[in-house]
């Protein structure tokens, strides 16, 4: 008589068949496919076919009443035309500019308001306030702080002595003037998100180092700054995408002047629909949405690819 079971109930082979069927259904969705079709429509609707309608649009001269197929020639009037590229170069530094910014002071007010301080309550609210005011609002209100005669900037400076500059209206101030005041109505969102990265970092880690003899510097360095990496890819994208899109702060601080030495491409594009060449604004939208996904979404995979190796 041998001990050996049947076939029949003989225990299957070791395979990762179920380890695989595991991993495929934690992948599928709770929810049928048909759930997401409402907003797949108004995805479609308000954002897929308005971007397609603009590239054509972009090849054509065209009014309300009728359009005519010009093909590249509103793509070659932009990038030839001197002031309309330049504009393209102020977006550019514009964007550089603030985003920069927005991720240093950030960075170092979310490590400030993070730390045991007293009404570190207030502190947070009164950096994060600038945030709820419209850009309209903040661009009236530094526009008139920032008037080179009567502006309460320049007749603090007077007040010590300093001859305070023209902010607004000197042609090599006025985008710089733009972008600071930029920053300031910004920086409260990133220090939000560079927060919640700080609380969100396990305390062992802190006193892992500390045991170590870490000081505080070399604490912010080797465990504070590495594991907020999701924090800062966040804040970098959203303040590019910001400045590179930037316009009612702009529009409502100069209007894109002195002349045009602050215009970006987003005023430019307004400047030439309310000069009634639709076509050639078209074609700098399309220029403005090639820029921001040609920068981004490489941007965006470079930050994020340690994250998505692991």
């Amino acid at each position: 008589m041998t001990d050996t079971l049947p076939r029949a109930q003989q225990a299957p082979p070791a395979t990762d068949a179920p380890t695989r069927r595991g991993r495929r259904d934690r992948k599928r969705s709770p929810y049928p496919m048909w759930f997401y079709l409402p907003a797949a429509i108004i995805y479609g609707v308000l954002f897929v076919a308005p971007t397609f309608a603009s590239f054509y649009f972009s090849l054509t001269r065209w009014t309300i009443f009728d359009s005519e197929f010009i093909g590249f020639d509103n793509f070659v009037t932009f990038f030839s035309e001197p002031y309309l590229f330049q504009s393209l170069i102020h977006t550019l530094l514009y964007a550089v500019i603030t985003s920069g910014l927005k991720v240093v002071l950030g960075l170092l007010f979310a490590v400030f308001l993070s730390s045991q301080i007293i009404a570190r309550g207030y502190l947070r609210s009164v950096v994060f306030f600038p945030v709820l005011v419209s850009a309209v609002g903040v661009g009236v209100t530094f526009r008139v702080l920032m008037d080179p005669f009567d502006g309460l900037i320049n007749n603090v400076l007077a007040g010590v002595g300093i001859d305070g500059p023209g902010w607004l209206t000197d042609p090599d101030l006025a985008l710089f003037s733009v972008a600071f005041v930029d920053v300031w109505a910004g920086v409260g969102i990133a220090t939000l998100i560079y927060i919640a990265g700080i609380v969100a970092i396990p305390q062992e880690y802190f006193e892992a180092a500390k045991v170590d003899g870490a000081s505080a510097t070399k604490s912010f360095w080797h465990v504070t700054l590495p594991l907020m990496r999701p924090a800062t890819t966040t804040v970098i994208i959203l303040s590019l995408i910001g400045g590179l899109r930037s316009f009612a702060l702009i529009w409502t601080m100069t209007g894109g002047g002195p002349g045009f030495s602050s215009d970006v491409l987003a005023s430019m594009v307004y400047k030439q629909y309310q000069a009634g060449f639709y076509g050639l604004s078209t074609a700098g939208n399309v220029v403005l949405f090639v820029l921001v996904a040609a920068i981004v979404i490489p941007l965006f995979w470079f930050l994020n690819r340690k994250e998505v190796d692991r």
